[in-house]
């Protein structure tokens, strides 16, 4: 019996409809991505006054957008008049969005222009802290270029200085402790470096510069310890060295494990006879 035509769609109408049906959620796909590419991109002419400008780039901001933020809030930072309350503001938001994309030399830069040009502001005190805190985060490790360590020093000190009674005052001690760490760190790995390559003399020198510059940190207790064990090493044998520097641990780390191995037998003797003094009438 001969099939019946009408019964069937063609073949190739078929797989024609199949693969238009299997291409809709690619198709879907593509116009939801190329949505965001129709918007009209952020023009900073199209704002007639510098408050809607800053009031837009505020917004741009708020949602995150660091590129539009960074755009609005450097044109208002050039086009507002000293005088304007708005252009603390915009130096302020201009940093804080180029922190936003990881900008931190370009965000540095902005706060201590914020510092420096209203040093009266609200903002002064708060623009110093976030530029030490944008210098620091560009020395990655101790081991690198410690510029940018310096830098951020700087702009803790004046801080600090500058606006004793700062809430900041505080937070800034905390990171000048912490970069006095990461300094002394850099500089006893160089001694250390020599004191393994047994050119004991070469690592002394930097040990007593992490002493010197940096005493309230442990490197300079671990730098002390380095200097008695290289001054008992058979190659040096400086012995009274040894014994002057191990006085000054037992008096600053009295039950220190490291101390107390590396000055065994050089520690001072404890008077046990010595007469305790008299109170004060």
């Amino acid at each position: 019996m001969a099939a019946d035509p009408t019964n069937h769609r063609p073949l190739a109408g078929y797989f024609s409809d199949v693969t238009f049906r299997s291409r809709i959620p690619v198709l879907l796909l593509a116009v939801a991505v190329a949505l965001p590419a129709c918007r009209p991109a952020f023009s900073v002419r199209k704002f007639p006054t510098n408050e809607k400008l800053y009031t837009a780039s505020l917004e741009r901001f708020e949602k995150k957008k660091w590129d539009d933020a960074v755009t609005g809030f450097e044109k208002l930072t050039l086009d507002l008049p000293a005088s304007d309350t708005l252009l603390s503001r915009s130096h302020w938001y201009l940093a804080k969005a180029h922190t936003g994309r990881a900008e931190h030399l370009l965000a540095a830069q902005e706060y201590t222009k914020l510092a420096e040009s209203f040093a009266d502001d609200s903002l002064a005190d708060d623009a110093l802290y976030e530029s030490g805190r944008s210098y620091a985060r560009l020395w990655r490790r101790p081991a690198l270029d410690p510029q940018y360590g310096q830098l951020a020093q700087v702009q803790y000190r004046l801080l600090i200085t500058l606006y004793p009674d700062s809430p900041f005052k505080p937070k800034a001690e905390a990171e000048l402790k912490r970069l006095d760490e990461w300094f002394a760190t850099k500089d006893f790995d160089t001694g250390d470096g020599y004191f393994r390559r047994k050119a004991y003399d070469s690592a002394i020198i930097y040990f007593r510069d992490v002493v010197k510059n940096y005493p309230n940190t442990d490197r300079a207790r671990q730098a002390m310890v380095r200097m008695v064990q290289a001054y008992r090493s058979p190659a040096m044998n400086y012995r009274e060295d040894a014994r002057e520097v191990c006085a000054t641990l037992a008096e600053l780390y009295p039950t220190d494990a490291d101390v107390l191995k590396a000055c065994s037998g050089m520690m001072p003797a404890k008077d046990s006879t010595a007469v305790p003094a008299k109170p004060a009438p």
